[in-house]
């Protein structure tokens, strides 16, 4: 048998609901969850692409050939090229895009011909994801890259970036320099894998298929093209 004296205590410990929860409305608290979702998937996704890169890739069941870059070498926010008419823009202009990234002298000799070559091939085996991915050649000189070379350059970024900027973003292994590899860059601007830039025809197949890999996991939240901005 409860006494006065609990059950005043009882109606002192209880409130009302809508007291507790305040003055926001259903609608307006799954707005703010829904924001802050989208804030939590955005600041995460240089972790889950790098994860992608690793899991996907690492020697499990197949012989992969791209090399994984642990951890991931962010663009520099102040770091700026040049391209060939002379008109200066910031790398990280070219984020929103996959990038296949290919590093020369201007001069280009024939072996860097062939990189390029490479690089052109490897992009066109990925058919329907082509739109996805931008092929991109960064020069590390002030070489005047000859007309004819120009010509077969048209879909593609050239830049010129100073040696430091492109060390810091696009790491070569020691006793290796950063020509000797095509780069893939994630849509954030993280440099994230690295294939020889010279290979066979197997070792094509193999990069293809590592990167092709990369690609259909991303693609829920990577489209084709380059998000407009505001």
């Amino acid at each position: 048998m409860s006494t006065p004296d609990h059950d005043r205590l009882v109606e002192l410990t209880v409130h009302p609901l809508n007291d507790s929860v305040g003055a926001g409305t259903p609608k307006t608290i799954a707005t703010a969850r829904q924001k802050l979702l989208v804030l939590f998937l955005i600041a995460s996704l240089p972790v889950v692409t790098a994860a992608l890169v690793y899991f996907l890739l690492r020697p499990q069941g197949h012989a992969g050939l791209g090399q994984i870059i642990t951890p991931p070498q962010a663009v520099g926010s102040s770091a700026q090229g040049v391209d060939l008419a002379g008109q200066s823009m910031r790398l990280e202009a070219l984020r929103g895009q996959w990038l296949l990234v290919s590093v020369a002298e201007g001069a280009c000799s024939a072996d860097c011909e062939k990189r390029l070559f490479m690089q052109r091939q490897l992009h066109a085996m990925l058919a329907g994801e082509t739109r996805r991915v931008d092929k991109v050649w960064l020069l590390n000189d002030q070489t005047p890259v000859a007309e004819p070379l120009r010509a077969a350059l048209r879909d593609v970024t050239v830049l010129r970036v100073a040696p430091p900027a492109l060390q810091s973003w696009l790491p070569a292994p020691a006793g290796t320099a950063q020509t000797d590899y095509l780069y893939v860059v994630d849509p954030l601007g993280n440099t994230v894998m690295r294939f020889p830039a010279v290979m066979d025809a197997a070792q094509v197949r193999l990069a293809w298929r590592d990167l092709a890999r990369v690609l259909r996991a991303t693609a829920s939240w990577d489209g084709p093209g380059r998000p407009v901005q505001p």
